[in-house]
């Protein structure tokens, strides 16, 4: 008896284990992925090592697991979406006795029991047949075979693996791993990207202005936990003169583990997009915006929240994406003033505007679109005046997108245009503080919906997001006619040498394009599912 419960909970176990499939066979092509690790080897520092993890397994509760997704760094550099991996790079060949090589990379492996119930895994030779890699090993030989003695390099490079890891039997390799890790690198029990940082900016000040950097240390030990226990950042803070937090700047650690290079390595190369990633992204963008303009024909009176995220993700899956690239924001009436609103589950959608933030996920690449509508089909005065007024802080945003500009103007140049705006409609008085445009206008897009970049000075390949929003709460100090009005509009923004491109401009976003989609029938009016009480 005892036999068979173990038996069966094994295999309930593996059922519902949820992982995609091992590599995208029509994505990014294995050469993408190699001219990608070269990129990073030539911007690594002399006698370094880059050592990077995979995501681990997430539960969604009990014995079920949320569907499997990789870190987007990791699958950048490899293309790989499979678990418990790792990836080494050497800034130069290393010489192993049988063989030599710049790069190493652990799996998983075979398994036909496992692969019955979750699909099938690549292995060893899978990923060097689909992933053009050389030298590829089992994650039980992790730091053993061949031996890697990360003492011998000047730099180790890696990112922040002080948060605590999922413990259960899926992510058991992965432990195992980080632990080698750990133990080789005399990884140090109280690190973080966070701090290290902050030690940087201290080893690039000069006494003039050490000060100035005290007061950012202060602001971030209100946000960050190991930051504000930090001794070392602590007294450079609590010093009372510059050369006091001069002395303390002689005491940072120089440790061989660093933390900050990769990440600001992969901030600089995932920030330009190759040809590949553009025409990945253009598609996930097209998607979103026939999902968009889908759910314009189709909005009436009495749908709920749920109704109208169902259109939008149906037409992804009916194109074949994969998946959402974020949770579905579908927020009505007052609803749209929660920034991240995903409950998306009133039920009659009655109440003025509709604001719908949605973006699909098209071979690990994301859209990000937001388009608000009338859900009767009509703006009415004060929803026109603040959708014209968030349409015309777009449009200046949008001209900004050149090569060159800073990516903080585009903030500027649409807060500026919205508070002056706001004051003109009563809303608030000229040079007034207020919180109804809470959030930045842009954001860099591609494998993740808030991707990496530098946000400096735009460059040529870069896709951005150009979003500006007003949110009016009920309740708010103006006029009670504006309560609950919520507008964003987001578009997705390709920078050429050329100027901006909109890539989705499909999706109607003036006010009279946005009415006259919403008079066209849809497909889906004849569509009628059975009453269920």
């Amino acid at each position: 008896m005892k036999q068979s419960l173990l038996t069966a909970l094994l295999l309930l176990s593996f059922c519902l284990s949820a992982f995609p499939q091992s590599y995208f066979e029509d994505g990014l092509s294995a050469d993408f992925h190699k001219d990608r690790r070269e990129a990073l080897r030539s911007l690594m520092p002399k006698n370094s090592v880059a050592v990077i993890f995979t995501n681990p397994v997430k539960n969604r509760s009990n014995d079920v697991d949320f569907i499997y997704h990789p870190n987007t760094d990791f699958f950048y550099l490899t293309g790989l979406r499979e678990p418990n991996s790792v990836l080494v790079i050497f800034s130069e060949s290393r010489d192993f006795g049988s063989f030599s090589a710049d790069e190493l990379i652990y799996v998983q492996p075979r398994d036909p029991r496992a692969e019955q119930w979750n699909g099938k895994r690549l292995g060893v030779e899978g990923v060097k047949e689909k992933l053009g890699f050389t030298q590829v090993f089992l994650h039980d030989d992790f730091g053993k075979s061949p031996k890697l003695e990360f003492q011998q390099f000047d730099q180790i490079l890696s990112f922040d693996l002080g948060k605590a890891q999922e413990e259960s039997s899926a992510n058991t390799p992965m432990l195992e791993m980080m632990a080698q890790f750990k133990t080789s690198t005399d990884y140090p029990k109280e690190v973080s990207e966070v701090t290290q940082r902050m030690y940087e900016l201290i080893r690039a000040t000069e006494i003039e202005n050490s000060a100035n950097v005290a007061q950012v240390i202060g602001r971030y030990q209100r946000t960050y936990p190991e930051v504000e226990k930090d001794p070392i950042l602590n007294d450079f803070v609590k010093a009372d003169t510059p050369e006091g937090r001069m002395a303390v700047k002689e005491k940072i650690p120089t440790p061989k583990l660093n933390l900050t290079a990769l990440p600001a390595i992969l901030d600089q190369l995932r920030e330009v997009k190759s040809a590949e990633e553009i025409a990945l992204l253009k598609k996930a963008v097209k998607i979103s915006a026939i999902g968009q303009i889908e759910v314009m024909k189709a909005a009436k009176v009495g749908m709920s929240e749920r109704e109208v995220q169902g259109i939008h993700e149906f037409i992804y899956k009916r194109y074949g994406a994969e998946s959402v690239g974020y949770p579905s924001i579908v927020g009505g009436g007052n609803n749209g003033c929660i920034l991240h609103y995903i409950d998306n589950d009133l039920k009659n959608l009655n109440q003025r505007l509709l604001l719908m933030d949605l973006g699909a996920e098209w071979k690990g690449y994301t859209a990000d679109v937001t388009r608000t509508i009338p859900i009767d089909g009509s703006f009415n005065d004060e929803e026109k005046a603040i959708y014209e007024l968030v349409f015309k802080a777009q449009e200046a945003g949008i001209a900004l997108c050149k090569v060159g500009t800073e990516f903080s103007e585009i903030g500027q140049v649409t807060r500026q245009i919205i508070n002056e705006g706001l004051a003109e409609l009563g809303i608030i008085k000229a040079g007034e503080q207020h919180n109804y445009f809470p959030h930045g206008t842009s954001h860099h897009l591609g494998l993740d919906v808030h991707d990496r970049g530098e946000y400096g000075s735009l460059k040529e390949g870069a896709v951005l997001t150009v979003e500006p929003g007003i949110y009016i709460p009920e309740g708010s100090k103006c006029d009670k006619k504006w309560w609950g009005i919520a507008v964003r509009i987001e578009d997705d923004i390709l920078i050429t040498s050329n100027g901006p491109i909109n890539l989705s401009a499909d999706a109607p976003r003036t006010v009279q394009s946005i009415e006259q989609m919403m008079r066209i029938p849809s497909v889906l009016e004849n569509w009628v599912l059975p009453e269920i009480d």
